[in-house]
């Protein structure tokens, strides 16, 4: 395969790529609706998205750390604001669609689990008979089914490319299902071992990169990790590893873009 040249990947005077996903060519929504006179498809799906009562929740989720053991904590509402934050970052250096990029980050982890990856596991283990637990596919059914706000429709009615991008993975037999309930809809890609629109896969490094630098500054700003090891670091030592997250994120933004 031959690399795309500058003029392949130079910004459109929208500032967006050639790439970029377009408001004005989306696969649409499952029920039509008259468009917003003054949002785009992917502004108007993350409106919906901040203003849902599962989003709402997320600020007792936990991230690492239980909520009340302390204030600093990351929860998986502060966790979803950081990876819209990279994600918005990336998308307006590589000339991706910021709005859909925000509103995939904003609803990613609209169907996790309380008490983490954890509780995830023994939800996994008690559905074992019924398919098991997938909280990818949890989060699909929160904005396609479980959140009541319209007359007209269950879920958010959100469109393709942003439901696509919430349902990051997908087991065969979870995608088939979904196939046969909407043929040529989002669990198509998982049975043709397709990839989705690069904005569903930049949030995806998002995701990565807020855990990733994030996680580790939650267990040693309440002094866990020095618990666990039985040594002390004084508190400037807390402070720089701070710093050192802001470089190691900084870091690899520089080296996704360049």
């Amino acid at each position: 395969m031959s690399h795309a040249s500058a003029v392949d990947i130079a910004p459109a005077a929208n500032g967006l790529a050639a790439y970029a996903c377009l408001p004005s060519h989306s696969r649409g929504r499952r029920f039509a609706e008259p468009e917003a006179p003054t949002r785009n498809v992917f502004q108007r799906d993350r409106d919906r998205i901040v203003h849902s009562t599962a989003f709402r929740r997320l600020v007792y989720k936990t991230q690492v750390f239980l909520n009340h053991e302390g204030d600093l904590f990351r929860t998986r509402l502060t966790h979803s604001l950081e990876v819209a934050q990279l994600g918005r970052s990336l998308a307006r250096a590589l000339g991706l669609h910021e709005d859909l990029v925000e509103a995939i980050a904003l609803a990613h982890d609209l169907g996790h689990t309380p008490f983490g990856h954890a509780g995830q596991d023994a939800l996994n283990e008690c559905m074992a008979p019924y398919g098991g637990f997938e909280h990818n596919l949890q989060s699909l059914r929160v904005v396609d089914s479980l959140e009541e706000r319209y007359p007209q429709f269950d879920g958010l009615n959100l469109c393709f490319e942003t439901r696509e991008g919430i349902l990051k993975h997908c087991s065969q037999r979870n995608a088939q299902l979904l196939e046969d309930a909407e043929p040529g809809g989002v669990g198509a890609r998982f049975l043709l071992r397709q990839q989705p629109s690069l904005e569903a896969q930049l949030c995806n490094l998002a995701d990565e990169m807020a855990y990733n630098a994030h996680d580790i500054v939650n267990c040693i700003f309440p002094n866990q990790i020095n618990r666990a090891s039985g040594c002390k670091l004084p508190l400037k030592q807390h402070i720089d590893i701070e710093g050192i997250k802001i470089k190691i994120v900084i870091e690899i933004i520089t080296y996704i873009i360049y």
